[in-house]
């Protein structure tokens, strides 16, 4: 983390908006200038790359480095592509600027020679396997000794020959062997390189797997994702693959205490010019770990093509044919009350993408148990910006079209008052919209649980339409996203509240059992996520989870395309993931609509979707709620039921509720309550008691050290 800030640190003051691309000095003579500053802090990382190549080298390889100019051993293929910089654009400083034609043959360049290395390193690798069997190698053995017993027997019967003893003398006088023996001696020497490889993979597997309750549970995972023959057709033909993927874990679920840290064995940089290698033999077209195991699970699943990991201009390419595909949203769906209407005096919106015809496959059951899990990173209260491309080289950023809010609309339910960006204030009319009419589809008063996440996750409270204001308020936005965090707490409060479905495994966590109650989840997203591939690989194996995807996006962004393009492809690889995008002016009508549709995983109509919106809900009932308030003494986790609502919310309910000017019953003490008088008696008016101020809103939360909220370039890299 730490030599990733600096380089975005760098490349920022250097004006380097491409992440593929690092800052180069004119002259290998160090100086105190910010790229000489990051070229020796990663040199003194060089002891740790050359520990972790040793680690994971296939046998035969050789690791290398980008210090060329500093050490002398070295063999870097890479040292030879054509720079991105030209000296003509250099700065009075010396530090070179990149320029658009030499970066377009610095990309082609390099992804040709990733694919080249790439398929040498895989034939080298499946050259160096064994050419037995090494599960019959007893077999073999046997059959290597009876040849030589066969030939032993041959030459007692030679030895009445006169020619044939004397051939046979020569021989060993000389210590030759015959073509038969020296065949079985190779045999010999391979069988017990077999053998040896045959006892690591035993050995591991003993270790990893020691009983069968977790041999049982590695099996179903393996074929809940789907890579189970693949496998087992490792484990035979090519078994030195086989031990070097057991030994990194890509055949079991991904461990619990992986998910937490900053630091995992799945968020591993791969950086092919420097010398960070992956696992497999095709490591080097992949940005991380993570992206390594996730496209290697997809590509050993039965059925169809194998997707492959799109390079930079193919990337880029297909969201130029993303934009060009947008089309006007119907106009059925135009509601004067949008934000973006509001704010800014358009009659129409921005083009929007159609959407897609699939959805969940499976439908919304009445057990099911809906969450919202809403992304608070900077990308939210931060300006809107737009790359600016020469040819795949990112020269600058243009502020976007899309509005912010400059006074109309009561802003106190939020973090700050003034110049609000359009993202915060459309994902909370969103989030209202679907809220709303979700409670009319499931005649539900109480509301969903909402989860937030950026660099922390945090469980919010239920959220439903009338405490949304107030919920909102006690939000804070910032940070960068990290949705492995939202999606363990989540998870976590899912199986606390069917634990006894479920099982739980020490090292890799909750296992839903046949009876889990599935989980239907509501994701919304504004910006870059860090550890994306990381979550798709995980929602592999989340069987008893169904997920929908929201993307909010600015108009006519490549970047945004970029990432919808490959949420997208997400969704069409896993039958169980929606995704929905909008981007600029949005029709909120139409989200809600296409939300409603994949969160249910029905197809409704218009008409349908008209009810929805219009049927009248009854309010939450007060003493209900109170009657289902977790007691002192429960567990956090025993007050997670979806028909709770916190004190505050519910006192701010009845005030709303209560006809105005007029004492509620729950405000008067017992000995005050209005009876039956006499006829002969009057009645007196009781004085209304003062109605407690509400507590100082949260302060705000202490943010680390390290940069939170990286500019728009850096999140190029997704």
């Amino acid at each position: 983390m730490e030599i990733q800030n600096m380089l975005h640190s760098v490349q920022m003051s250097c004006r380097i908006y491409n992440p593929e691309i690092e800052p180069e000095h004119e002259t290998h003579v160090l100086c105190d200038c910010p790229v000489h500053q990051y070229w020796k802090r990663k040199f003194e990382r060089l002891e740790v790359l050359e520990m972790w190549s040793k680690a994971v080298l296939y046998p035969g390889e050789k690791p290398y480095h980008d210090f060329s100019h500093l050490r002398l051993s070295n063999n870097n293929p890479y040292a030879n592509i054509l720079s991105s910089y030209t000296l003509a654009s250099s700065s009075i400083r010396g530090i070179a600027k990149p320029d658009p034609q030499f970066h377009l043959r610095f990309v082609q360049q390099t992804i040709a020679l990733d694919l080249s290395l790439n398929e040498k390193a895989e034939a080298f690798v499946q050259s160096a396997e064994p050419s037995v069997n090494i599960w019959e190698l007893e077999q073999l053995e046997s059959l290597v000794s009876d040849m030589s017993h066969t030939r032993r027997q041959s030459q007692i019967g030679e030895l009445s020959d006169e020619r044939s003893t004397k051939r046979s003398t020569f021989r060993k006088a000389f210590s030759l062997k015959s073509s038969d023996e020296r065949t079985a001696l190779k045999i010999k020497k391979r069988l017990s390189g077999s053998f040896k490889l045959r006892s690591e993979i035993i050995e591991e597997e003993q270790h990893r797997w020691p009983d069968e309750f977790d041999k049982d549970l590695v099996s179903r995972y393996q074929e809940r994702i789907g890579i189970f023959r693949s496998v087992e057709e490792l484990r035979t033909h090519s078994p030195i693959q086989y031990l070097h993927l057991l030994q990194a874990g890509y055949f079991e679920p991904i461990p619990v205490a992986w998910e937490g840290p900053l630091s995992n064995p799945l968020r591993f940089t791969i950086d092919s010019s420097a010398g960070w290698r992956g696992l497999t033999p095709a490591w080097r077209i992949y940005k991380n770990t993570a992206e390594e195991r996730l496209y290697w699970t997809l590509k050993h699943r039965p059925g169809g093509e194998s997707p492959t990991k799109p390079d930079l201009i193919s990337e880029l390419d297909m969201a130029r044919e993303r934009m060009a595909s947008t089309v006007q949203p119907h106009s059925r769906y135009h509601d004067h009350n949008d934000i973006c209407h509001i704010q800014y005096p358009s009659e129409t919106y921005s083009k929007q993408m159609k959407p897609s015809s699939r959805r969940n496959s499976d439908r919304k059951s009445p057990a099911d148990n809906t969450m919202i899990m809403l992304d608070v990173c900077g990308s939210m209260d931060s300006n809107p910006l737009k790359p600016k491309y020469n040819q795949y080289l990112i020269t600058a950023f243009s502020k976007s079209n899309q509005p912010k809010h400059q006074g109309g609309l009561s802003t106190s339910n939020f973090p700050m008052s003034r110049g609000l960006p359009a993202t915060i204030e459309l994902t909370k009319a969103v989030l209202r919209r679907f809220v709303a009419t979700l409670s009319n589809h499931d005649n539900s008063t109480h509301g969903y649980q909402l989860v937030t996440f950026s660099d922390q996750a945090q469980y919010v409270e239920m959220v439903n339409r009338w405490n949304l204001d107030e919920v909102w308020s006690r939000i804070h936005f910032g940070g960068r996203s990290r949705v492995m965090l939202g999606w363990q707490n989540i998870k976590e409060m899912h199986f606390q509240k069917h634990s006894g479905t479920a099982t739980y495994h020490p090292m890799y966590g909750w296992q839903a059992g046949p009876q889990t109650p599935r989980l239907r989840l509501v994701l919304m997203l504004a910006g870059e996520i860090a550890d994306m591939d990381e979550f798709e690989l995980t929602l592999l194996d989340a069987s008893w989870a169904y997920i929908t995807i929201f993307l909010i996006g600015v108009d006519d962004c490549p970047r945004h395309h970029r990432r919808a393009g490959r949420l997208q492809r997400m969704a069409d690889l896993n039958p169980r993931v929606s995704f929905i995008e909008a981007q600029g002016l949005v029709p909120e009508r139409f989200v809600t609509h296409e939300l409603l549709k994949c969160h249910l995983g029905e197809n409704i109509s218009m008409s349908e979707f008209e009810d929805l919106e219009q049927q009248p809900v009854e309010l939450p009932s007060p003493l209900g709620s109170r009657t289902q308030r977790a007691q002192p003494g429960q567990s956090r986790s025993e007050q997670l039921p979806v028909e709770l609502h916190s004190t505050e919310g519910e006192s701010a309910w009845r005030r709303r509720s209560r006809p105005p000017n007029s004492p509620g019953l729950y405000e008067l003490p017992d000995d005050q309550r209005p009876v039956e008088l006499p006829a002969t008696e009057t009645m007196t008016l009781t004085q209304r008691p003062a109605i407690p101020t509400r507590p100082p809103p949260l302060p705000p939360q202490p943010m680390p050290d390290y940069l939170l909220d990286p500019p728009p370039p850096y999140l190029e890299a997704e």
